[in-house]
């Protein structure tokens, strides 16, 4: 394991804490505030060794002037302070006077937090292209560097890999979480069940390569559960078909032909729309037909395929989740698991979200806050902002 926040010496110094405040936002409001909560430990850690705290985030893609406008972090700084019940500093700028001079005049326990690291991107991308002078510079305004964004560990950016380059560095407590929790699915106690959901199966192709021989099952619904039954021979109708993939999921049913489950009936409609839908087995489904969602069928099975697990993996929602009339097969599932004795990691993103909204998020093992970092991680692959990181 990389060294923590616990392993370096922060008492006193002026700390930069990386974290991943890339939180949702609707009308300059933040509609779900987990990334937040979940970097209040290696904060609170900071604080209680009086260290003097400079906070930085990206927030959403900047690519013109209105982005910049839309992608504020001084919401995050709001509520932050809220969450904290102390001033949290927010400084809009990502460099300058303004910038430098606040953080000279910070008292141990003070709070800063700079503006979207992603700013710098409309000057040649040099956050998300790693400019190492512009990382030189960040670094300079600290003693010490905590990594504690999971979401990003898998991008090499000028404020992770770039400021770890330069200053003594460790992970933050959420890191470390989520590591510990990750790298439990590689040698995970049986039977291993993973659910795959989502629209794209050339997305998941790592993942279910590295992982296929550790698990029991691969439970497959959402948008890539259509690539599948294609590569089985049945008509998916208008359905989402990734035809790049059909090779891939031939050859891994062939491989693994007790393994994958696939759904047998589905909610259908003959466009994407969140109208009610008709329940129809995957034998049924004509030339117009679109599926929206998993059937009861299809929940029924993949309950029973999970009533004996021990440990879950679940990426991708398995039906449409944004549509009303298409959330009930993930729903249900949810639900389900909550009632087992099971491990159950939800690996990030949309998944996610669903869970959140189905206020089941507190019942399971562990809530991943990646995204592709989750993915890259499980898929075996070395992620950029660990490599400056000593091992503990």
């Amino acid at each position: 394991m990389k060294q923590t926040i616990k392993n370096i010496d922060i008492k006193n110094k002026k700390v930069i804490i990386r974290c991943d405040f890339n939180v949702p936002l609707k009308n300059g409001q933040i509609t779900d505030d987990t990334r937040i909560v979940k970097s209040l430990p290696t904060i609170k850690y900071a604080l209680e060794n009086n260290a003097r705290i400079i906070l930085m985030s990206h927030l959403g893609r900047v690519k013109t002037e209105e982005d910049k406008v839309k992608n504020s972090l001084e919401p995050v700084a709001k509520r932050l302070s809220e969450l904290l019940s102390k001033p949290v500093t927010f400084i809009n700028e990502t460099r300058g006077a303004t910038l430098e001079t606040a953080i000279a005049k910070m008292q141990p326990k003070d709070i800063i937090l700079m503006q979207n690291t992603r700013y710098e991107d409309l000057n040649g991308k040099k956050e998300s292209g790693c400019d190492m002078d512009l990382a030189q510079y960040w670094a300079s305004l600290g003693d010490v560097f905590i990594n504690d964004a999971f979401g990003t560990l898998h991008r090499a950016h000028a404020s992770n890999v770039g400021i770890s380059t330069y200053l003594p560095s460790a992970i933050g407590l959420l890191v470390e979480q989520e590591l510990t929790a990750l790298s439990y699915l590689f040698n995970p106690d049986k039977p291993f069940i993973i659910i795959l959901g989502g629209a794209k199966v050339s997305d998941k192709i790592g993942l279910i390569e590295n992982l296929v021989s550790k698990c029991d099952k691969i439970l497959i619904g959402g948008g890539m559960a259509f690539t599948f039954l294609k590569a089985e021979g049945f008509n998916i109708g208008t359905s989402l078909l990734d035809e790049e993939s059909l090779t891939f999921c031939k050859e891994i049913i062939n491989a693994n032909p007790n393994k994958i489950i696939l759904p047998v009936d589905v909610i259908c409609n003959n466009n994407y729309t969140d109208e009610k839908g008709t329940i129809k087995d995957i034998t049924e489904l004509k030339d117009q037909d679109m599926g929206l969602d998993i059937g009861p069928k299809t929940v029924n099975i993949f309950k029973n395929n999970l009533s004996t697990a021990k440990t879950i993996l679940w990426n991708g929602p398995l039906g449409v989740y944004e549509f009303k009339n298409y959330i009930k097969g993930t729903n249900d599932v949810l639900t389900y698991l909550t009632k087992l004795k099971a491990k159950t990691v939800l690996g990030g993103g949309d998944i996610v979200a669903a869970a959140s909204s189905c206020q089941v998020t507190d019942k399971l093992y562990h809530i991943s806050t990646g995204g592709g970092a989750t993915l890259e991680f499980l898929e075996g692959k070395e992620l950029p902002g660990l490599k400056n990181i000593k091992e503990a």
